[in-house]
């Protein structure tokens, strides 16, 4: 079912992205890999069990909405079309309120809000066109509860969900699916870069997340997906 689609990954070289761009390689899929560091994408690419025509490779910073049309553009470029999105791009700052600064809710909103919805945007008006694809953005479960230390991070969460639901309704008509993934804590590079202190070893891991991703890209063409919520359980969200 997934044979010859052309499936583009944004934040491909991470913890998520790389899991599943690994999952789907075998299956015949044409791959676009996006990310912002050029060296690991084609170090990525090069561990694929692909030919070297069914891989691309696309450095973008998605918070410039030049850099993610020229994503789509080689995308189209080279294949022809884009069945598939996934948005698994994002970063966290997870601190007080009151001591986030200016520049911590830019990134926030800029990478997690804004980036996500000019990769959605660009891509939604090709599928469009065709009358066909499928959009899967990556929330995480702060963009469906809150938590303490989380008020920049779930704004910018809080308004992809926002915006994915709106967008889905105008797409519908066209054949267009839109799935929201709300995964609990991931054990991912994500948490690298947070100064809080968390137990990692009762995280899900990546591979749970990216069965859930197959999962969603595997179902038969009537089926739609809509939110699919997975959290581990030792912190369960209801």
């Amino acid at each position: 079912m997934l044979q010859d689609k052309v499936i583009v990954i944004v934040g491909a070289t991470g913890g998520i992205g790389a899991t599943l761009t690994r999952q789907l390689a075998p299956t015949g899929v044409r791959l676009v890999l996006a990310a912002r560091n050029t060296e690991n994408l084609a170090t990525l690419a090069t561990e694929l069990p692909v030919s070297p025509g069914n891989v691309l490779i696309v450095p973008t910073d998605i918070t410039q909405p030049q850099q993610v049309d020229t994503l789509i553009q080689r995308t189209i470029s080279q294949f022809g079309q884009i069945d598939v999105l996934v948005n698994a791009a994002g970063a966290g700052i997870l601190k007080a309120y009151n001591t986030i600064e200016p520049a911590d809710l830019e990134k926030m909103l800029n990478l997690n809000l804004k980036g996500c919805f000019y990769t959605t945007q660009a891509a939604a008006k090709e599928m469009q066109k065709r009358k066909s694809g499928h959009i899967c953005n990556v929330v995480g479960i702060l963009g469906k509860h809150s938590m303490p230390m989380a008020a920049a991070y779930s704004a910018s969460k809080f308004g992809v969900v926002g915006f994915s639901k709106s967008i889905a309704e105008e797409l519908k008509r066209f054949g267009v699916k839109i799935t929201l993934f709300y995964f609990g804590g991931i054990d991912s590079p994500f948490w690298d870069q947070v100064n809080l202190k968390v137990d990692r070893h009762k995280m899900l891991s990546c591979e749970t997340a990216a069965n859930a991703i197959f999962y969603a890209l595997s179902v038969e063409p009537q089926a739609i997906p809509m939110e699919i919520n997975i959290q581990p359980e030792s912190h369960l969200f209801f």
